[in-house]
């Protein structure tokens, strides 16, 4: 069976392109995920690695569509290939049958890892820039009652308040909730 894989990051993102891929490869089953390729935490993605079977070959448009770095290429291919599943990509030409198809595999798995990698370093530059310039701040601090605050952690340290209490009541997490208590000697 032809299994298609499509993904565009976000809801608003139109996946039209792949679903033309889709018909033209002459897939039987797409799955569909709207999420980050920046990891394999992916409901689609988990829903087509278990429904494929041995004989099956999944096919993506481009294979960044699958994974955005090697190491997750690489492993969702060899869960396919433990599967007796072959790998397709149509924009890169790759079919994991043949050598050349893994070796390539490889090459541009790297290539797609290179340039995201390249992506985080051009926007930590423009963020550095931006600081130096005055404009980027970075997140404001929390605005909380310190008074209160701090009549909380009195309780807290009583024994009468939870830490986790405190944390829901000014909606702060617990590393937060410590740096707080720590700052401010409670």
């Amino acid at each position: 069976m032809k299994v298609f894989y499509a993904r565009v990051s976000t809801q608003e993102q139109n996946e039209a392109r792949q679903m033309t891929s889709a018909r033209e490869a002459g897939c039987e089953k797409v799955f569909l995920d709207k999420a980050s390729g920046k990891n394999t935490k992916r409901k689609e993605l988990e829903n087509m690695l278990s429904f494929v079977r041995q004989g099956d070959v999944v096919i993506v448009s481009e294979i960044s569509r699958l994974a955005r770095n090697t190491a997750d290429l690489l492993n969702i291919v060899q869960e396919l290939n433990e599967k007796g599943v072959a790998f397709v990509s149509l924009k890169e030409n790759i079919d994991t049958e043949t050598p050349q198809g893994k070796f390539m595999l490889t090459v541009f798995g790297a290539c797609a890892e290179l340039e995201r990698g390249y992506n985080r370093q051009r926007q930590a530059e423009g963020i550095a820039e931006a600081k130096k310039a005055g404009v980027y701040k970075g997140r404001k601090p929390m605005d909380i009652d310190e008074k209160k605050f701090r009549e909380m952690c009195r309780a807290w340290r009583a024994g009468e308040r939870t830490a986790v209490s405190i944390q829901k009541h000014f909606n702060m997490t617990a590393t937060t909730f410590y740096k707080k208590v720590k700052a401010w000697e409670l």
